[in-house]
């Protein structure tokens, strides 16, 4: 049996030890020249290495940026979003992680074969659909089921999100996400084996006074078949002399998209209501008729001319046609500075700057395509001749026009309002 001290026995231990030689332990080092030994955890292995969740980091801060300006848009109050974290571990330690009930889209990554989800935090969930319904924002303090009425509500708030994610991943791949399905008990989520590894971008997020945040999960095996993409995508952009080459050694096959844009502006939400108000125009005086610019992502690549005089005929002409009148490579300034981006104003929401653009049309095309581009080369695009321009504010398209010249001056007059989802 274990001897048990006395209360006196105790005290003259501890008389002993303080009136002991202060000397300090030796240091326990491992001996010269012997290995580093790391603990590998078969139950937990690294299926992302460092380069791809960097890469899956600038990937999904450029979509927390786009979902901070199409959530101000929808809830019409200002909100903020950034990346908190992106960290690989299994699926099921997610499942434990997420609260019930919760808001869970299930998305199907199309053309990747397998799905993803993003889960909102209920508090963030509950106040955007207080905004939506005309209140003030606040989440309840008691969380509850949603009702099928806010289930309908969230799906067009999870659609924003995933057309915010398809432009996000256009630098990887051409992204054509949809939502599946709406749970709120995490227990019924079967996307994925639990053992499973997987990604979680964890982004913070704010709505007015509540804050809480969002997380994307994303299975191995759902991007297995691009993993090599994710390691060297963002290697391709070199800028020399101020301006943006296009290194094509690899990526001569990827495919982006080119959109024919007739000019960019920056107005105020104010100004944005008054013109779908009174369907006006918007006038550009600082540009040629008939003129614009070639755009891959915000990249500039060239300057186009729209008038027929300046369009070769071909045997099919059904398409618009525009004719590059000059090649350039260049980084586009991004239209709002990074303050602006997050919405951090102490104005009011009407006299914040939202981004016009007027869109003539767009095209696909390989980067060899591109680089072998040149003046006088011919463009069809994908739009009709005759067809109107698309108008999208902070790319979210809202309303189509057609192009006038008023005065000597450029501009597109708004003929209709887009509906959107509610």
């Amino acid at each position: 049996m274990t001897d048990v001290l006395s209360a006196d026995e105790i005290d003259q231990l501890l008389t002993a030890i303080n009136n002991s030689d202060n000397s300090k332990p030796a240091d326990f080092r491992p001996a010269a020249g012997s290995r580093k030994i790391k603990i590998y955890d078969f139950k937990r292995p690294d299926r992302f290495s460092k380069e791809q969740l960097r890469n899956i980091s600038i990937i999904h801060e450029h979509f927390a940026r786009l979902i901070t300006n199409s959530i101000t848009a929808k809830c019409r109050a200002m909100s903020y979003a950034h990346i908190a974290s992106v960290d690989q571990l299994t699926f099921e330690e997610f499942i434990r992680s997420v609260p019930t009930p919760s808001s869970l889209g299930i998305i199907n990554m199309h053309p990747l074969n397998g799905y993803a989800v993003l889960e909102i935090d209920p508090s963030i969930s509950f106040a955007m659909l207080d905004r939506i319904l005309g209140g003030y924002g606040n989440a309840p303090n008691i969380q509850h089921e949603m009702t099928d009425i806010e289930k309908s509500l969230m799906t067009g708030i999870f659609n924003r999100m995933i057309a915010n994610l398809c432009e996000a991943w256009m630098p990887v791949l051409n992204l054509q996400p949809r939502l599946e399905a709406i749970e709120t008990n995490p227990q019924f989520l079967k996307i994925s084996q639990p053992t499973e590894m997987i990604v979680l971008v964890t982004i913070e997020f704010r709505i007015l006074d509540t804050e809480g945040m969002m997380n994307f999960c994303i299975p191995f095996p759902t991007v297995e078949s691009i993993i090599g993409k994710l390691s060297n995508v963002f290697g391709y952009a070199e800028k020399r002399n101020n301006n943006q080459k296009i290194d094509l050694e690899n990526l001569d096959g990827l495919k982006k998209s080119i959109r024919a844009e007739y000019f960019r502006k920056e107005i105020t939400v104010n100004q944005l209501v008054d013109l779908l108000d009174t369907k006006g125009t918007i006038i550009i005086n600082d540009q040629a008729p008939f003129t614009g610019r070639l755009f891959i992502d915000n990249l500039c690549i060239g300057e186009f001319c729209n008038a027929a005089a300046h369009c070769c005929q071909t045997e099919n002409n059904s398409y618009k046609k525009i004719n590059i009148i000059k090649k350039e490579w260049k980084l586009e300034k991004n239209y709002m500075s990074e303050k602006n981006n997050v919405l951090e104003t102490t104005g009011a929401l009407k006299d914040i700057n939202v981004q016009i653009i007027a869109e003539l049309g767009r095209r696909s095309a390989t980067l060899e395509q591109v680089s072998n581009f040149e003046e006088g080369t011919i463009l069809e695009l994908d739009k009709l001749a005759g067809e109107p321009v698309d108008i999208y504010a902070n790319n979210v398209k809202i309303a189509i026009g057609e192009v006038v010249v008023v005065d000597e001056n450029f501009g597109v007059r708004i003929i209709d309002i887009i509906k959107t989802e509610k």
